[in-house]
């Protein structure tokens, strides 16, 4: 919290006067106490409120005298300002990335919500007589006449210059590219199945708003598998899916191939499809309350409701300082009283995220249905902060329920202090999968047009192994599956968890390879080691690699294998040869490198991408594959504009 007043405190730098910082001091600290009074009368019976009394009373007042005494006096009386005329305390909300006061608007007092835009008042309230001091003393110590926002209202004037940079408190985890690496040194490559769609819709997001993303919020992997492709489909349900190998020249690096790995799940016909137990685990804290939040995650919601079987089963269960159970397992053909719980939903409090996953996860299994499809469905933020909320707790949280048979959907929404950071870890290490919901369209694709693939699983701990030729292939760069790596011996061990395939979906990894005396070799040989394919048995010569891949079925713990030779029948010799799918989904890795920086683009420009995913459109009846080549016209310019001369 100590970062955003730092943030405002940064806001209007030019220190008080001595006198006036202690005429501040004196004021802020009546003006609390006189709060604190009504605060205590005011709010009893409120456990949220009394204990963000607790947690603050001595808080605060360090927080003011440093703001005075490193040079803010008009901060302290802000503070001030907001608790008088607010009449309560509640939780602080990060939706603008700022640490505000969210007011509760039945109290008699009003109150203010906030959201990314500013301040939106809810009750009108005359100016307290803070207000009045406060821009007295603003107005003496900088010389200039302070504008409220909202005149009539209580508006920090402090706030109206905030710079919109500061805006964004969204947590990312930092990665780096996997690099080249030796087929001499490092023969095998390692991974763990990602059919997750979420950096997809934040990067769509990000570039709709004028910016480009962060490059650790783009995992290649995700934007490739975001869009359905037409890959060859397994025949039976026991063998879930059938690899299919392409191999090609590289379209941005020349004397380099591409090997391209691709495998779609079977896919389960509705009239077949088993019974579904699905937890709606709704994330109801005030951090949820913003347009693309909570309202957003309502309609959401009831767009599957509305898609299920009569026989399936749904339960509510919400979290905010604590965590309840809102709907017992219902009916899903009583879709009257589901979506009266849905639309009943308001946010405030805490996020006692923890406390949510495990009475979600209880009642799951309380409504167990043997041989059907059981799934917790987290919907929220992330913003946990009540209970377990370091990323390594909640990450053992998960792994102890993932064996229960519970399945795991995690649905990021929001924008602002939106913690993907934790959306993936929960994903990751629970039976889980993501995806980020920034629009009702995309709430229609994930959670209806691509329900089957969202709720029901047909493999679980989805591995790769790919061990490369020497003879062959001298080096080798996985594309994007950073974060998805595996230790070589955690391919045979069936204790290792990894990713989680739903019917349907597409699985797609993209090796860039360098043939055996390719001069775009960048790694010199060994002057020590064994020359390269010495030791490959005959049988493997001409290979390019061996490709296996391992898989539970849902209901089973002991793993099964599936395994191809990648050989010259796999090769075309000309990209524009390649399938059409397979040139579609080359051209958006080569737009997720480019938005990560990655020098193995240097040369490869946006037209170039836009060209190739255009000649690759194809069948396009979602408008999937059209909105791609809109936003790499996006990228295209605000890239030109970030590095052009101010």
């Amino acid at each position: 919290m100590h970062d955003e007043f730092e943030i405002l405190r940064q806001a209007r730098p030019v220190k008080p006067s001595s006198e006036a910082r202690k005429k501040a001091l004196a004021a802020a600290m009546t003006a609390y106490d006189e709060a604190d009074e009504k605060n205590v009368s005011a709010t009893q019976g409120s456990d949220t409120v009394k204990r963000l009394l607790s947690k603050t009373s001595n808080g605060w007042r360090d927080i003011m005298r440093k703001w005075l005494w490193t040079g803010t006096a008009s901060m302290a009386v802000a503070s001030a300002a907001f608790f008088v005329v607010g009449g309560m305390y509640t939780q602080y909300m990060r939706d603008s990335g700022l640490a505000v006061v969210q007011e509760m608007a039945s109290h008699p007092a009003g109150g203010a919500a906030f959201r990314n835009d500013g301040i939106v008042p809810i009750a009108p309230q005359p100016a307290p007589p803070a207000r009045k001091a406060m821009e007295s003393m603003v107005r003496a110590e900088r010389g200039v006449a302070v504008a409220p926002a909202f005149v009539g209202n209580y508006p920090s004037p402090v706030m109206d210059r905030l710079p919109s940079s500061a805006q964004s408190r969204d947590r990312v985890r930092e990665f780096k590219g996997s690099g080249v690496k030796s087929v001499a040194e490092h023969p095998v490559s390692t991974y763990s199945a990602d059919v997750d769609t979420a950096s997809y819709s934040m990067v769509r997001s990000l570039l709709n708003m004028g910016q480009l993303p962060n490059p650790d919020t783009v995992r290649v992997e995700e934007l490739i598998n975001y869009f359905p492709y037409d890959w060859q489909l397994p025949e039976t349900r026991d063998e879930p899916f059938r690899p299919t190998v392409t191999v090609m020249p590289s379209p941005w690096s020349q004397g380099r191939k591409l090997m391209h790995v691709a495998i779609k799940g079977y896919d389960v016909i509705p009239e077949t499809r088993p019974q579904a137990n699905l937890v709606f685990l709704i994330d109801v804290s005030g951090s949820m309350n913003a347009p693309d939040k909570l309202p957003l995650l309502k309609n959401a919601f009831r767009m599957l409701v509305a898609s299920l079987s009569p026989d399936d089963k749904v339960s509510i269960v919400t979290y905010a300082g604590h965590a309840g159970v809102v709907l017992e397992p219902t009916s899903a053909s009583d879709t009257a009283t589901i979506y009266a719980a849905i639309d009943g939903l308001t946010p405030s409090g805490g996020t006692a995220g923890e406390a949510g996953l495990n009475t979600a996860y209880r009642l799951a299994s309380k409504a167990l249905v043997e041989g059907g499809v059981n799934r917790v469905m987290l919907a929220t933020d992330g913003d946990f902060n009540v209970g377990q909320t370091s990323d390594e707790d909640l990450k053992r949280t998960i792994e102890r329920h993932r064996e229960s048979g519970v399945f795991l959907s995690v649905l990021g929404f929001g924008r602002g202090n939106y913690n993907d950071q934790l959306m993936q870890t929960i994903a990751q290490h629970g039976n889980g999968t993501a995806a980020y919901i920034d629009t009702l369209a995309e709430a229609q694709k994930v959670l209806v047009d691509e329900a089957s693939s969202t709720v029901f699983p047909i493999a679980k701990d989805v591995k790769f192994q790919v061990e490369f030729n020497p003879s062959m292939v001298s080096e080798y760069r996985l594309i994007g599956y950073e974060t998805r790596e595996l230790a070589r011996e955690d391919f045979n061990n069936d204790r290792v968890d990894a990713g989680d395939i739903g019917s349907g979906s597409s699985v797609t990894a993209i090796y860039e390879i360098t043939p055996k005396g390719s001069p775009a070799a960048l790694i010199s040989d060994l002057r020590y080691g064994k020359p390269q394919g010495a030791d490959v048995p005959g049988e493997a010569q001409g290979e390019y690699a061996f490709l296996k891949i391992r898989y539970k079925l849902p209901d089973e713990d002991e793993s099964r294998l599936i395994d191809k030779a990648v050989t010259d029948d796999d090769e075309v010799e000309y990209f524009a040869d390649a399938p059409q799918d397979v040139r579609f989904s080359v051209a958006v890795a080569g737009f997720g490198q480019k938005l990560r920086r990655d020098p193995s683009l240097a040369q490869h420009s946006w037209e170039e991408i836009k060209a190739m995913a255009a000649s690759s459109r194809g069948n396009d009846s979602y408008g999937y594959r059209s909105s791609f080549l809109s936003l790499v016209g996006l990228a295209q310019s605000l890239d030109r504009a970030a590095v052009a001369p101010r």
